[in-house]
């Protein structure tokens, strides 16, 4: 029987106490040329694999993607398709021209990039190792922590263990960005990512966040506040507000001895409600995204041990190119979407997974309801910042209209526009994210000479 997200917790709690009365030594993971940064001496800490320095300041790295698997240096679509009665519309700046405009209003040009690993729990609730990346600014001195949360990617190269991560430009602002691979990429790229399993990815980015604090608490290292930001886009936002009922609900009064203090939270693009998603799929027999099809139904059913067979529910040409195309994490998902070929639903899946009143769809639901963040009988309580674009053709607005009907007493403030697309709109969400850091910043700053 799978285990609740509480047993999982206190599972967790007291394999990291386990591990950290036995003081396991887990060898020289150290930086050799950041001299503050000692030997890791337990478990329970961030255990650094790889590190270098990224100078920004003549624009992202190559190895930089957005959420399509694009990479940004070679992205130059305009930003400027949004209607002209939009409520806010963009410059005619392409997007890599954005990026740059973003980097030469940073406060440093050179970033600190150290990928490691961390252990948590996997989907049977046992113990696994995991990999991710931490940003700093290169001299080790940094405000807060913001503990990011990914897109959704296809390739392994994507990872952000493999990769510079987007919203890294933000380390440069004076912030350390955590950002977690989740299962199935980076050194567990040979399992299959449980794709939108909320409470385990969610879990896992908490993990990391808790190990990595750790690992510079006891190097000495420490930021300026106690407590940090939550941000992710697309696949990411949905987790971020996962994250966030995580740590409210279950670490903060169950787990931590050190209770995780939320700042702000910034959520842009997410598949809240995974049911709705899928029964807008059915019901308007388009996919837009057509890689998301197979993503949640295998999501959901290896990620929630389903009694499904995945045959039952998504074509035999699809399902016998599954490995190929979705698990080798060979492709991007735009590479992914272009091998699918189609956007109509029910070339993708058979009768079963197009019939909602059926057995196997109605078990399909319940998962989906499971992780949908808004199912959960829970408020949030940090404030929030909720971006979402009218023109999403990725993750339906539907999304976030039913976040803001459920979250109508929450302190969050919504921002719903027609941005263009879903990439475009990230751009302009970690635009936005910047702004209004710099407007919190310069809110502190004023309180502290008062």
């Amino acid at each position: 029987m799978k285990t609740t997200l509480l047993q999982r917790s206190a599972q967790l709690s007291i394999a990291l106490l386990t591990m950290l009365l036995a003081s396991c030594s887990w060898g020289n993971y150290y930086i050799a040329n950041f001299e503050t940064l000692p030997p890791v001496v337990d478990s329970t800490m961030f255990r650094i694999t790889n590190q270098r320095y990224t100078d920004l300041s003549g624009g992202l790295p190559n190895d930089c993607y957005l959420p399509d698997g694009t990479p940004v240096n070679r992205w130059d679509e305009p930003l400027s398709d949004t209607p002209a009665n939009a409520p806010r519309r963009t410059s005619g700046v392409t997007g890599a021209g954005l990026v740059q405009a973003l980097l030469d209003k940073m406060n440093s040009t050179s970033v600190l990039e150290i990928s490691g690993i961390y252990e948590s729990l996997d989907t049977h609730g046992e113990p696994i190792t995991l990999s991710g990346k931490v940003l700093l600014p290169a001299d080790g001195k940094f405000d807060r922590y913001i503990v990011v949360s990914h897109y959704t990617i296809g390739s392994n190269k994507e990872a952000p263990s493999n990769s510079f991560p987007l919203e890294g430009m933000l380390c440069s602002m004076g912030y350390a960005i955590v950002c977690p691979d989740y299962i199935g990429y980076g050194i567990t790229v040979d399992k299959v990512h449980p794709y939108l399993v909320m409470e385990v990815t969610a879990m896992n980015v908490v993990d990391m966040y808790i190990a990595v604090r750790n690992y510079f608490n006891a190097a000495g290292i420490r930021p300026k506040y106690d407590d940090v930001y939550l941000m992710g886009y697309s696949q990411g936002g949905a987790t971020t507000m996962a994250v966030e009922y995580m740590i409210e609900e279950f670490y903060n009064p169950y787990v931590l001895d050190d209770p995780i203090k939320i700042h702000r939270v910034f959520a842009g693009g997410g598949p809240y409600d995974v049911k709705a998603t899928y029964e807008r799929f059915v019901t308007t027999n388009v996919a837009d995204y057509p890689v998301a099809v197979p993503l949640v139904l295998q999501g959901m059913i290896e990620g929630n041990a389903l009694d499904l067979e995945l045959s039952s529910m998504m074509q035999p040409w699809l399902c016998d190119k599954l490995d190929e195309w979705v698990n080798s994490k060979l492709y991007t998902t735009a590479q992914i979407n272009a091998l699918i070929g189609t956007k109509v639903t029910d070339k993708m899946l058979t009768e079963t997974g197009m019939d909602v009143q059926s057995r196997d769809v109605s078990e399909l639901f319940k998962a989906m309801v499971q992780n949908s963040i808004i199912s959960y009988t829970w408020q949030p309580q940090a404030p929030v910042y909720i971006m979402h674009s009218m023109d999403d053709e990725t993750v339906t607005y539907l999304n976030a209209t039913n976040a803001k009907q459920r979250w109508a007493n929450a302190n969050i403030i919504y921002n719903f526009g027609h941005y263009g697309g879903h990439v475009k709109t990230c751009l302009r969400f970690i635009l936005t994210v910047k702004t209004l850091l710099e407007v919190e910043r310069e809110e502190e700053k004023a309180n502290y000479l008062n």
